[in-house]
């Protein structure tokens, strides 16, 4: 299911997206959008990878003994 979200955008932004959905070869508008939304979501994972390993070397960890400690 799709739910549809509208956003207001300045002209000079707006042409700017028009642009930039054409040199890519967008389907739509939209698409655009989502890929930008997957290239976020991509770096946020890197970036709390990247916060886990630091923790990690920081010995902020537990060692699981079992699965049960999974829960």
């Amino acid at each position: 299911m799709r739910s549809i979200i509208n956003i207001s955008l300045p002209a000079e932004l707006a042409a700017d997206v028009k642009r930039e959905v054409k040199k890519h070869k967008f389907s739509s508008t939209s698409e655009f959008f989502r890929h930008l939304w997957r290239l976020y979501q991509t770096e946020k994972m890197v970036r709390d990878i990247r916060q886990s390993e630091k923790e990690f070397k920081q010995g902020r960890y537990i060692t699981l003994k079992s699965i049960r400690d999974l829960r």
